[in-house]
């Protein structure tokens, strides 16, 4: 019998998974045709190998739990996936579980300005939820360079931040209450409305677990206020080093920004080239700086950060002269991703984050390694937060060019971790750092991450294969775990 002969055979036999998912849905909301499941299997991040089994597109709490019920009776992983914007690999299927897809649960279920929270879906996009309240006077604080396309159930999983971190902090920091599908099939509220919710903060255990621990179906978020002033500043430096060393002294000053943004000479370059949103393209480095609050202190605020950044020779000082050039601006700031591409068809965004005051040391050790493995580099970075975010753009069709950026993305990591640095500030372990895990933590630690996890997933069935490393009971669970036969019919 033929391969072909073989593929038309097994695509005939009716999958009993299959089925009982599409009576609990409809036939139209499960997908298991291979172009759906190539999809699935891929999120924005550089990491191959991920085998998505069927992918479902439920619209309510009700039929996530379905599907969460079907998976236990058929002992079938289970992966939650918002719009596949993650970058360490977080929504990659592995073993064929089923995928849980959240973009048709996108509805902004209540807003309530007076106590200002809002109830949403998890399939919500992050700049929609804004511009939905922005007439209204408020706006979500968390803003990631992706938050056009990123969902919120994504921004739960991986805590996500954005430039305006500085000062708002992550997506744990804006989360009061998440309705959550476990990995049984309960349904549970962790966190609530109260000023002080009893018991323990699962709700903070919940964010930041990349999927792990069951999926998110409601989620009442706080809303903040738009605020009556802001300001935005555009500093350029001669050398990178003082960029840094700027963001460090704006801070000792008792600063703090709304945003620290740094961007190398080839970032700059390419976003100039992408949105001509005016940076100035001789400058070795340049920082972006906004300030919020009541007039009369962003003003101040505003000239001493003017100040700070002569005393540490900035080359050019400008100030946004309008609501649209200050727009400009962070346009360039949020696209400087998609600009990469003037360059080379593909790049590996890495996120490591390193105390502020090793900032400058870690920034020339990043052009170091990347020259040393004849890789590319392209700086942006949150650097208020000590947040990097090193780019490395190469073409993956040229053999041997993969292998060296991973090879230099290691070196980062390790180095990051040296200097005193986490695997991570907003992207997640996911696959990516998995490796990484028992570098920063004790095996005491990573024992018990592990007990929090089976706490909620006994079985180790959602997400698997992600953020704990072999060792360790779910991660071993996970592996032992066989890829269904004929997963491809």
């Amino acid at each position: 019998m033929s391969l072909l002969d073989r593929f038309r055979r097994t695509s005939n036999v009716a999958d009993p998974l299959v089925t009982a998912l599409q009576h609990a849905l409809a036939p139209d909301r499960v997908r298991n045709d291979g172009a759906e499941r190539s999809l699935a299997s891929h999120d924005a991040s550089v990491f191959e190998g991920g085998v998505s089994g069927p992918v479902c597109f439920p619209t309510s709490t009700d039929e996530v739990q379905r599907i969460t019920r079907i998976a236990v009776e058929h002992d079938r992983g289970i992966v939650p996936r918002g719009a596949g914007t993650g970058l360490a690999g977080g929504a990659i299927p592995l073993g064929a579980p089923i995928v849980v897809s959240t973009g048709k649960m996108n509805r902004i279920l209540e807003v309530d300005i007076e106590n200002r929270v809002a109830w949403v879906q998890p399939g919500v996009i992050n700049l929609d939820l804004s511009r939905h309240l922005r007439p209204r006077g408020f706006h979500f604080a968390p803003d990631p360079s992706s938050q056009q396309v990123c969902t919120l159930g994504g921004n739960i999983a991986n805590n996500s931040g954005g430039p305006h971190c500085l000062a708002y902090g992550v997506t744990d920091a804006h989360v009061l209450a998440i309705e959550v599908v476990l990995p049984n099939g309960d349904v549970v509220l962790l966190g609530g409305l109260d000023p002080e919710p009893g018991g323990y903060d699962l709700r903070g255990a919940f964010v930041g677990s990349e999927g792990t621990l069951g999926i998110a179906t409601r989620i009442a978020v706080r809303l903040t206020k738009n605020p009556p002033a802001v300001r935005t500043l555009l500093l350029s430096f001669a050398e990178t080093r003082d960029a840094a060393q700027t963001v460090s002294a704006i801070i000792a000053a008792g600063i703090v920004p709304a945003a620290l943004e740094v961007m190398d000479q080839r970032m700059t370059v390419a976003v100039e080239n992408y949105v001509a949103a005016g940076y100035p393209t001789d400058a070795a480095a340049v920082l972006l700086a906004e300030v919020e609050g009541l007039p009369a202190g962003v003003e101040i605020e505003a000239d001493r950060i003017a100040e700070i950044g002569r005393a540490n020779n900035a080359t050019g000082v400008r100030q946004a002269a309008s609501d649209e050039e200050r727009a400009l601006l962070w346009k360039g700031r949020k696209t400087a991703f998609g600009a990469v591409a003037q360059v080379a068809p593909d790049y590996y965004l890495h996120d490591t984050v390193v105390p502020r005051a090793a900032l400058a040391d870690m920034l020339e050790k990043i052009y170091e390694i990347c020259e040393r493995h004849d890789v590319i580099v392209m700086n942006v970075f949150h650097a208020g937060d000590g947040n990097l975010h090193p780019l490395l753009v190469f073409d993956a069709r040229v053999e041997g060019t993969l292998e060296r950026v991973h090879a230099a993305g290691a070196e980062i990591v390790r180095a990051s971790l040296d200097a005193g640095g986490v695997l991570s500030g907003e992207h997640g372990i996911g696959v990516e750092k998995q490796g990484y895990m028992d570098e920063l933590f004790s095996d005491a630690d990573l024992d018990h991450q592990n007990r929090l996890r089976q706490a909620f997933d006994p079985t180790c069935r959602a997400n698997p294969g992600k953020v704990l490393p072999m060792g360790h009971s779910c991660a071993d669970i996970q592996a032992l775990r066989a890829v269904p036969t004929g997963v491809w019919g």
